[in-house]
């Protein structure tokens, strides 16, 4: 391993490796989500007894303003819409197009099996009755995640949709304006100007002085806390997934473009100083090549200080390994949020892939496409939760529900062999709730 430039080099050639040597090797930032888990249950506990007074303790301590009035106001949805720039609104409005066809496409469909005469199944597919949205705030604006959490929920067809964002110190201690704008474009009615872990157990425990019923579902990335919190109130409400710092990771051989591989690199580390971002080839000219470009295309972005800081850390990485076969391996192992691919063949390359939130393939299929207008969900599972979660999508608010009806004769049929079960389970009043239909 070496470190020379903005990022460090990992030679894997001639090594084997498994998930968790990889993962030594690469490991996310050092983020410890069960001292977080600790240091937010007082308040956690705190909105549940006291709720809006809870609420304004933690806008005031952790943000610097005042959250009130919490509850914003249609006036106050409406002004944002209205001071929408219009070049801004066309995006968002291409935007909210776009997820919908996906999210409209993504529905699953209902199916019947007949088991034999008087003998049916059904599954069907029930939305949720409520859900609260995180938006988060902090280093940067997201108006993407307010569409990005409130069109699937839409298609899918849940009732009530209550959406919180932070307090911003920069807007008088109002919500960004922007992201008010969004959810006035999408008619959502319930905005609350709330963040962190207090707005998560005002969605799981409701607060009746804003009219914050408790809702079924919560989603929404957010910061190491707002993770915390989801996973504290697991249980107590549905969570979509404990989506945290953003990830990339990218397949890549010499056929790559070295100055979109280093620009992909750049855009998700100046998210956040804990972002991961990692190439993953077998060719020592590309990386020599992506290495060249960051120096060179780093110190013009905005946020250079912020993505140098992610670059320059453990999470960030080339890495050199003896085939793409390998480069696939490691990727499996590693189950990143937003996978890039970029090889001469790409599509068998995919045909390899298990673990990842999103896959992005060919070198006009950039990360951010995603976050913005690709029409696919930004809202991933980071830290290895790719292994055995999904992205957020209609499937987020839906629930699988099997309905079984049975006539006399279909239940006859299978009469002997349910009472045989019960028999066996030591369970007998099960196989005499079915002998009982057949009594005279």
């Amino acid at each position: 391993m070496a470190q020379v430039g903005p990022i460090r080099t990992v030679d894997l050639r001639g090594l084997s490796f498994d998930s968790l040597s990889i993962n030594k090797l690469v490991p996310r930032a050092q983020l410890d989500i069960s001292q977080a888990m600790v240091e937010i249950l007082p308040i956690l506990e705190d909105v549940q007894q006291n709720g809006e007074q809870a609420i304004t303790r933690s806008a005031l301590k952790f943000d610097q303003v005042d959250p009130n009035p919490i509850r914003v106001s249609a006036e106050e949805l409406e002004n944002a819409l209205a001071k929408l720039e219009p070049k801004l609104r066309a995006a968002i409005e291409e935007s909210i197009l776009r997820v919908q066809k996906v999210s409209v496409a993504s529905l699953p469909a209902g199916n019947q099996v007949d088991l034999g005469e008087g003998a049916e199944v059904r599954l069907r597919w029930q939305p949720v009755d409520s859900v609260g949205l995180y938006v988060p705030g902090g280093k940067a604006v997201y108006p993407s995640s307010v569409i990005m959490n409130v069109v699937p929920a839409q298609i899918a067809g849940v009732k009530q949709l209550a959406l919180a964002t932070p307090p911003q110190k920069h807007f008088s201690g109002r919500p960004h304006p922007t992201v008010l704008a969004t959810a006035a474009l999408l008619g959502v009615e319930d905005v609350y100007c709330m963040g962190g872990p207090s707005a998560i157990a005002a969605f799981a425990y409701g607060v009746p002085a804003i009219n914050l019923e408790p809702v079924s579902v919560i989603t929404g990335p957010g910061n190491i806390y707002v993770a915390a919190a989801k996973r504290v109130l697991r249980g107590t409400v549905g969570i979509d997934s404990e989506a945290g710092t953003t990830e990339i990771l990218i397949i890549a051989d010499s056929s790559a473009n070295p100055k979109f591989v280093a620009a992909d690199l750049i855009s998700q580390a100046e998210h956040d100083e804990a972002a991961a971002a990692v190439l993953v080839t077998d060719s020592i000219s590309l990386a020599d090549s992506v290495r060249a470009e960051l120096e060179v295309m780093l110190p013009k972005t905005q946020n250079s200080a912020r993505a140098t800081i992610a670059l320059g850390s453990q999470q960030s990485a080339l890495v050199l390994v003896d085939d793409i076969q390998s480069a696939v391996r490691f990727a499996n192992f590693y189950a990143t949020e937003h996978l890039e691919i970029h090889t001469r063949e790409n599509e068998k390359v995919l045909e390899k892939i298990s673990n990842a939130g999103a896959i992005f393939l060919g070198e006009f299929s950039p990360v951010s496409l995603g976050d913005y207008l690709a029409g696919s969900n930004h809202v991933l599972p980071t830290g290895q939760q790719a292994k055995f979660g999904a992205g957020l999508g209609v499937h987020t608010f839906l629930r699988a529900q099997q309905v079984v009806e049975y006539s006399r004769s279909g239940l006859e049929q299978v009469a002997d062999h349910a009472v045989d079960f019960s028999e066996a389970e030591g369970l007998p009043a099960h196989g005499q709730a079915i002998t009982a239909r057949f009594e005279q």
